[in-house]
């Protein structure tokens, strides 16, 4: 006879809960509640003085042809950063899972990127492609082409992409490759009996089986390109040349601690998180159908 374990105690469960939702009410709900509030006031640069100005600040934003221009900009810069780093993450994924010889330090060394801050890495990138001074930008010259992120709005945003999708392959290696050792090989091997190349094994088994992974990783990646990228971008380009790689989030930043105006920065914040989390709401409602759990 199995023996039931019945939990009688009714006040813990929500004492484990009340430290959780402390720090979620602290760091997201009173903030986000603050930048709601702040978005209908007009206040100095320095925030002593504010005057409730209604939708105006709104109204004022989206009459701006360069918020626009933001959001273009984060449109091209999140879908390619999202589609390139789990692409490759997930072709490195794949190769690290096989019988490779030190394949240990080869998984080791695709996690160290994770560990670094988003400033540090956009400073390893700038010095190594700066147009004068990187050691990597050196070998371009000599193929007489003409880099030069600091002027070239293309080149800028190339390199920021390059910068970003560095940082992001480790976080979706790690999960990829968990996901891929969780499947079973008996499952692969019954493929492979069946007749099924190792492509055709890929694309019937094994990715179907990682649907789930990939799912929650393409709404992670959604939140880190709308808003982790910002320390990237500021330490690469500064939003520049001429806005080329001004996102939306480096618009808040630049509008609200750069140019003083703190209703419209908090308009703009309102706005992003908005959009983030419709397209969360969209991925949860349309890409979750195709996940096979």
């Amino acid at each position: 006879m199995e023996k039931s374990v019945v939990f009688n105690n009714k006040l813990l469960p929500y004492l484990l809960l009340i430290p959780q939702l402390i720090i979620t009410f602290v760091f997201f709900y009173w903030p986000a509640s603050q930048a709601v509030w702040q978005s209908f006031k007009r206040e100095d640069a320095f925030g002593l003085t504010s005057e409730f100005v209604g939708l105006e600040n709104y109204q004022a934003l989206f009459a701006q042809p360069e918020y626009y221009a933001s959001m273009l900009t984060t449109l091209i810069f999140s879908s390619l950063v999202a589609a390139l780093s789990l692409s490759i993450a997930l072709l490195f994924a794949t190769q690290a899972d096989k019988n490779l010889k030190a394949a240990g330090a080869y998984k080791t060394f695709m996690i160290w990127p994770y560990a670094v801050a988003p400033a540090v890495a956009g400073v390893l990138w700038i010095f190594m492609f700066h147009p004068s001074l990187g050691t990597l930008a050196r070998p371009l010259r000599w193929m007489n082409l003409d880099w030069n992120p600091l002027l070239n709005g293309n080149h800028a945003m190339i390199l920021v992409v390059m910068a970003a999708v560095w940082k992001q392959i480790s976080y979706n290696f790690l999960f990829f490759l968990a996901g891929l050792q969780s499947i079973p090989k008996s499952v692969l091997e019954a493929g492979a009996i069946d007749g099924a190349g190792p492509m055709r094994r890929f694309w019937t088994i094994v990715f179907p089986l990682l649907s789930p992974t990939t799912f929650f990783l393409l709404v992670v990646n959604v939140v880190y390109v709308f808003f982790d990228t910002f320390g990237i971008i500021d330490a690469v380009t500064g939003g520049g040349p001429a806005g080329a790689t001004t996102t939306m989030v480096y618009k808040v930043f630049a509008d609200g601690r750069l140019g003083g105006d703190l209703g419209g920065s908090a308009a703009q914040s309102v706005v992003l998180m908005v959009i983030v989390i419709a397209l969360t709401a969209i991925q949860f409602k349309y890409v979750e159908r195709k996940v096979q759990y």
